[in-house]
Parts: structure tokens; C-alpha cells; sequence
């Protein structure tokens, strides 16, 4: 989706390493790097409210934004992004230029819409299985969102990309059989009787090994064996 939003960079000199981007976050900016339209990639600086302004916007990654580095301004999109893992801050920017006559691979949202008949009278959850969908179209033509209508659907039926609606002027890279949405059941959990935990925990105490049995027999043997010869003994000096 083109937008009329224009995210002003700053071209970066010198090194660009670690040490570099910490001065950079520091600084309130955060590092990015611009490539594409087969020309130079450029490291350069941006501010992160503008960024963060463009990924939550309703076409979110998907926006196509005026970008300005110094003189030159060009059609530019994020392709990729990185958070720190802790605090979640924005800590590096992909940007690449757009062709606007060009057509781009991206993906985008599914949304679901309507109450699907398994839900309703059949007492089911609807299960959706692909979040996004990548397709192949011109950057003006780019969605927002795909909406599939899920108010038919019931239990044994899959909704797929097939299932979606198609035009001229997208084409689906996802193959058409990958499912959608589908309902499932709720299977209620049934808590085990006593006599069945007891059972459970008879079989999974751990048997005493064969060779420690074996071991007492061959130990009880050898006490009873100095018994049996002290008794044999003392008959022999009573006779």
C-alpha cells in the first residue's frame, strides 16, 4: 500500500560496526541500511518513532513510503527488522527501494469474517491455520489484508488458499492447498479415580533389577551355608 508518509535518513560515515550502532541508539536514532533498485547499499540513521508510526499502521510492513537521504528521495518499504530481546526496543532497519512498475513478493494477513456454522450448531472452535499469505502484485496493488468469509464452514471442511478471493492482480506464491481455517472439537479432560492413579503408579515404580535379586539369593546362600556346616559339626562331637 503506497502511503503519503516520507521517513527522513541520515547517511552514516566511518565504520560500521557494534561499537558504531551503540553510539547511534544512543543518540535516540537507530542504524538501517537501504539496498535495492540495483544500486549502492547505503548505511544510514533514522528515527525510530517514525518507524514504529509505519509498523503499526494498518498495512504495517507492507507500506511503501517516501524515503529521503540527503538530496535523493526514492519509494522505499521495510523488509526487515530486528528488537532488542529484553527491553524491545528497535535496534536495526532494512529498507529497501521499490520499483513502483515492478511487481514485489510480500505477505499478507488473513482475516477471517462471519460465524462459521460448525461454531454456531455444532459446538466446534474454528482453527485457523495460516496467519499470512504470500502473493506476487504491483506495489499500488499491495492489500492491506485478505478477508475469507468463514460463515459456511463446519466440521470436516478445510478452507484453503484456493478459498480465498483471487483477482487479476495478485498472484498467490503460497501453493493453493495449503489449508486455512478449519473447526475442531473441544475434548473435555475426565479426572482419573483413585483405584486408576493408584494403578498407574503401581506400574511406573521402577522394578527391582534381576541381578541385585539374584545378588540377595546368592547372599542369603552364603549366611545359611557356615550355619548348616556348624550344625552338621556338632553332631559329629555329640557322637
Amino acid at each position: 500500500m503506497i502511503t503519503q508518509e516520507t521517513v527522513t535518513a541520515v547517511a552514516r560515515e566511518g565504520k560500521f560496526n557494534k561499537n558504531a550502532a551503540r553510539r547511534v541508539r544512543a543518540q535516540g536514532k537507530i542504524p538501517a541500511v537501504v539496498y535495492g533498485a540495483a544500486q549502492p547499499a547505503v548505511a544510514v540513521e533514522v528515527d525510530p518513532k517514525q518507524i514504529q508510526r509505519i509498523l503499526h499502521s494498518e498495512s504495517g510492513h507492507n507500506s511503501i513510503f517516501d524515503l529521503q537521504v540527503g538530496g535523493d528521495t526514492a519509494k522505499a518499504m521495510i523488509v526487515d527488522w530486528q528488537y532488542e530481546p529484553i527491553k524491545g526496543k528497535l535496534i536495526h532497519i532494512d529498507f529497501k527501494r521499490i520499483a513502483l512498475d515492478k511487481p514485489i513478493r510480500v505477505e499478507v494477513p488473513v482475516q477471517l469474517t462471519g460465524i462459521p456454522v460448525g461454531v454456531k450448531t455444532q459446538g466446534g472452535i474454528l482453527d485457523q491455520t495460516l496467519r499470512e499469505v504470500e502473493l506476487e502484485c504491483l506495489p499500488a496493488d499491495i492489500p492491506t489484508h485478505i478477508d475469507l468469509d468463514v460463515s459456511e464452514l463446519a466440521f470436516g471442511m478445510v478452507l484453503r488458499v484456493s478459498s480465498l478471493p483471487h483477482s487479476g492482480s495478485l498472484r498467490f506464491i503460497t501453493a493453493e492447498d495449503t489449508p486455512v481455517a478449519h473447526i475442531t472439537s473441544v475434548k473435555e479432560e475426565v479426572a482419573p479415580t483413585p483405584e486408576a492413579e493408584a494403578a498407574a503408579a503401581a506400574e511406573a515404580a521402577p522394578a527391582e533389577p534381576e541381578v541385585v535379586k539374584k545378588g540377595k539369593q546368592e547372599t542369603a546362600e552364603a549366611a545359611a551355608a557356615p550355619a548348616a556346616e556348624k550344625g552338621a559339626s556338632d553332631k559329629g562331637g555329640k557322637k
